[in-house]
């Protein structure tokens, strides 16, 4: 699946493989994938013989994705054995002949060059390996092999980021820079400078959050958001810092960089969105139901009025407290609403909660409960028992 602008083959892409009229995520590497790699690597070094490689596309089919990858990508430091500078440049003689040289196949190969490159460990090679990166990233993102020289050499890695990469034409680079930063970038392995008090890469989200592409914006606010998990207040003067210095843009990654805190209360994040405490009367959350099994949905609902004498501006958000398998629960909170109420005004809200199987989460019978929270404070909790299916 060639990496587009209107479809990125990024972690989205990965979680949600198993969608209809896609193929199971393992799939999107199987033999085709290796036989396509081993032709492109051999039509630009036909000397070599590459027996890893024509190994691998047959050792595929038990293995998870990932390791389908990895397969792939040390089968070819194997075959491709040697300097650096030999391998990066059998790498780009088949990224310049070959058109077909993208797609998932390219994911063993960014995350080979940034392997080869820490072996070698000279700064030629890691500064080379940052290039063939960002030159390979708009055939499928790059965003995974670069965590390993992140690992490597944290702030040299984000020097030639911030200088070279921030105002290329290339949005996939640009996107790169922000994406393959990210401190809790999904299915990656963790940079553990990443998670620092000292936010090292607010420079480049500072660059970043006007940019052109939404495709772009969109990977600022959720690297903003990653950042809040460690660092609130960091990142509520950061958000505050782009709303003094604004475009038609900026309020939504603001919005969306601040969702975590938002759902949390967080004071300084609910103030900069013009979410303050008012007094409320809430009537709810009222079940339509008590008793429910697993696959079937439950429908709460709620009422609110502003009794005070001010406008208010609330952020509604819902926590559904499950029942783990040791018998405590442990809550997830899900964006409900946003209203604006004039003094005296009352808004009703309803939602419907699926309970159906899913393979991200395991119900467990028992009691369970809906937890209403406005403004990041909880203004009622009401429970219900979820039985095992039928």
């Amino acid at each position: 699946m060639p990496h587009t602008q209107a479809d990125p083959p990024s972690s989205s892409v990965l979680s949600d493989a198993t969608v209809a009229g896609m193929p199971f995520a393992d799939d999107l590497i199987r033999t085709h994938t290796a036989l396509a790699l081993t032709h492109a690597i051999q039509a630009v070094a036909p000397h070599r013989d590459l027996p890893w490689l024509r190994d691998a596309a047959s050792t595929l089919a038990p293995l998870k994705l990932r390791e389908r990858s990895d397969l792939l990508r040390d089968a070819l430091l194997h075959d491709l054995d040697g300097s650096y500078a030999d391998f990066a440049g059998v790498i780009r003689q088949a990224q310049t002949s070959d058109l077909y040289f993208s797609g998932w196949l390219i994911w063993p190969v960014t995350g080979a060059v940034a392997e080869k490159a820490v072996q070698d460990a000279s700064p030629a090679a890691f500064d080379d390996a940052l290039a063939l990166l960002a030159a390979l990233t708009s055939r499928l993102s790059s965003e995974f092999a670069i965590r390993t020289l992140l690992r490597h050499d944290l702030i040299r890695a984000l020097e030639v980021i911030q200088s070279t990469w921030l105002h290329v034409d290339d949005v996939d680079v640009r996107r790169l820079a922000s994406e393959g930063t990210r401190p809790y970038l999904p299915w990656a392995t963790r940079v553990p400078g990443l998670t620092v008090e000292s936010f090292p890469t607010r420079p480049i989200l500072d660059a970043l959050y006007r940019d052109d592409s939404e495709y772009v914006r969109r990977s600022v606010a959720n690297h903003l958001n990653d950042v809040s998990r460690f660092n609130a207040g960091d990142v509520v003067d950061t958000a505050r810092s782009w709303l003094a210095a604004p475009d038609a843009n900026t309020t939504g990654v603001v919005r969306r960089g601040l969702r975590t805190l938002i759902k949390q209360g967080d004071p300084g994040a609910l103030e900069l969105m013009g979410f303050r405490s008012s007094p409320l009367e809430v009537t709810g959350p009222t079940l339509n139901r008590d008793t429910l099994r697993v696959g079937e949905d439950l429908t709460f609902s709620a009422r609110i009025t502003n009794v005070g004498s001010d406008p208010a501006r609330l952020s509604i958000d819902y926590t559904v407290h499950h029942k783990k398998a040791n018998g405590r629960t442990s809550g997830k909170t899900f964006k409900l609403a946003v209203r604006q109420l004039a003094p005296g005004e009352t808004t009703e809200i309803s939602k419907t909660h699926s309970f159906r199987l899913i393979t991200t989460r395991k119900y467990y019978p028992g009691t369970h409960a809906i937890e209403l929270l406005i403004n990041g404070v909880s203004t009622g909790r009401a429970s219900f028992r979820l039985d095992a299916p039928a």
